[in-house]
């Protein structure tokens, strides 16, 4: 009987949300949305052509404004076009095996009971979200797979969902990332012998993702993002584009080698629990002797924790490796377009244009501004350097020297760049690409809604940090 009476309150705190949504959303929130999903349905051009425009911009920009030869750049962008293949690899790699914690049968369970209590598009919005949004706090890479996978759930149980919209729902949730426990820049600045050491010191996490106005503006997102993405649902039925059943069917994919069922030792092996438990369980005691080593987490740690997790979760070889090949279908945009941007971040560091948008800032800058100004130039600097490590490296040296000459916190003016960053990544196509994999959608189906939650965010983030500076 408890358990009734808790869904069926469940039921009538979802029917009033959705109730006030409706009211809340306006006749104007739905005007806007479509004209910025008209505009971006008509202009905007896939992931990997944004990424060779951006490229020849930043081209013209660094000759119009800085004094270097055509040549010399074209040497510079040669040069660092393979300079992030390592950390493209380990981007590659949490991914990939994200999608298998992800997929996990446990996690698959877990999503399909979060499904069974949603009855509403709107509520379905909001889920989506909040799934998005925890996981990506948790880990980034886990949070774009697992977004997207209860997006699609969700979209197929409940009739009348429009399906870019839980799709770009879900995607969003991807901004939390810059606030929790995998943000790059203040898990970086916090470790020894990072590059800024010696200028910066080390900044512990207590100053940056769990300060108070950090875990405030983490809450108050968890609260209203959500709902903000709710109201952006078409009040017209005949604006809602509903998901293909027919594309996402789950059908079990046939067997490659029809004698995979033969009771071969061959196959014993690849489907023994006995291999995946002991070498996961070895891949554990590495972890604890890592860290109690006094060992730092770093990329490839958490790599290596999360490739052992999931050996122990899919429970056997053969069915790890049949989920990471499903995985790395949502990774190979990634692993084309990565090198474009390491070429471009190659240019802007070559020519010294990256130094120029910064100090432009810093001039303007005062002691309680600077995070401001860092806030906004990091959003622009991240359509160039949409990697926060590789953004943090260009950006963090004029920020941090600016800091100290104005007697701003370290650890404000790092976590406005980190903001600017997680802010900016949500109309940034790169790290759209995992979810447009999952969804068979294109970038202009989505980008619009993206575009509105990009200026609510932009709100929020720019209200903390001024908070932040001028009143705590």
């Amino acid at each position: 009987m408890q358990i009734r009476f808790n869904i069926s309150n469940y039921k009538n705190y979802m029917g009033v949300i959705d109730a006030s949504i409706t009211i809340l959303g306006g006749y104007y929130m739905e005007r806007l949305t479509n004209f910025f999903t008209s505009v971006m349905r008509k202009y905007l051009p896939d992931p990997f052509v944004f990424a060779i425009g951006l490229t020849i911009l930043t081209f013209i920009l660094a000759l119009l404004i800085e004094d270097i030869s055509f040549l010399n750049l074209t040497s510079s962008w040669g040069d660092g076009f393979w300079n992030l293949l390592a950390f493209t690899t380990q981007m590659a790699v949490i991914l990939a095996m994200g999608y298998v914690l992800a997929t996990a049968p446990i996690t698959d369970r877990f999503l399909n009971k979060i499904a069974t209590y949603v009855h509403t598009p709107k509520a379905a919005i909001i889920v989506a979200t909040l799934v998005g949004g925890f996981g990506s706090y948790l880990n980034w890479g886990f949070g774009l797979v697992i977004g997207g996978i209860i997006a699609k759930k969700l979209a197929l149980k409940v009739k009348g969902v429009h399906y870019p919209l839980i799709i770009a729902a879900a995607y969003s949730g991807f901004t939390f990332y810059g606030l929790g426990l995998s943000a790059s820049i203040p898990i970086l600045i916090s470790t020894p012998g990072h590059f800024l050491e010696e200028s910066m010191g080390l900044i512990a996490l207590s100053e940056t993702i769990f300060s108070l106005p950090m875990i405030i503006t983490a809450i108050f997102l968890f609260i209203t993002l959500p709902l903000f993405n709710a109201m952006l649902h078409p009040k017209d039925p005949k604006n809602v584009r509903e998901i293909d059943p027919t594309l996402h069917s789950d059908t079990k994919k046939l067997k490659i080698n029809v004698l995979d069922d033969e009771n071969t030792f061959a196959n014993k092996l690849n489907n023994s629990r006995l291999l995946s438990y002991s070498i996961g369980i070895l891949g554990f005691i590495y972890v604890v002797i890592h860290f109690t080593s006094g060992k730092s987490l770093d990329l490839n740690i958490l790599n290596f924790m999360i490739l052992f997790l999931g050996i122990i979760l899919l429970g056997t070889p053969a069915k790890y490796t049949e989920h990471l090949s499903d995985g790395i279908k949502t990774v190979s945009g990634i692993i084309l377009q990565f090198p474009f941007y390491a070429g471009i971040m190659a240019i802007m560091a070559a020519s010294g244009l990256v130094d120029t948008i910064s100090q432009v800032f810093v001039d303007i800058s005062t002691q309680h501004s600077l995070p401001f100004w860092g806030l906004i130039s990091s959003f622009f600097i991240n359509f160039f350097a949409p990697s926060a490590g590789g953004h943090w490296a260009v950006q963090g040296p004029f920020m941090i020297d600016a800091a100290k000459e104005l007697g701003t916190s370290l650890g404000e003016t790092s976590m406005s760049v980190m903001l600017g960053n997680a802010w900016n990544d949500l109309v940034q196509p790169f790290w759209i690409l995992p979810a447009l994999a999952l969804s068979r959608l294109k970038l202009k189906d989505i980008m619009g809604f993206l575009v509105m939650i990009m200026f609510y965010v932009g709100i929020v983030y720019i209200v903390a940090t001024l908070a932040w500076a001028y009143l705590l």
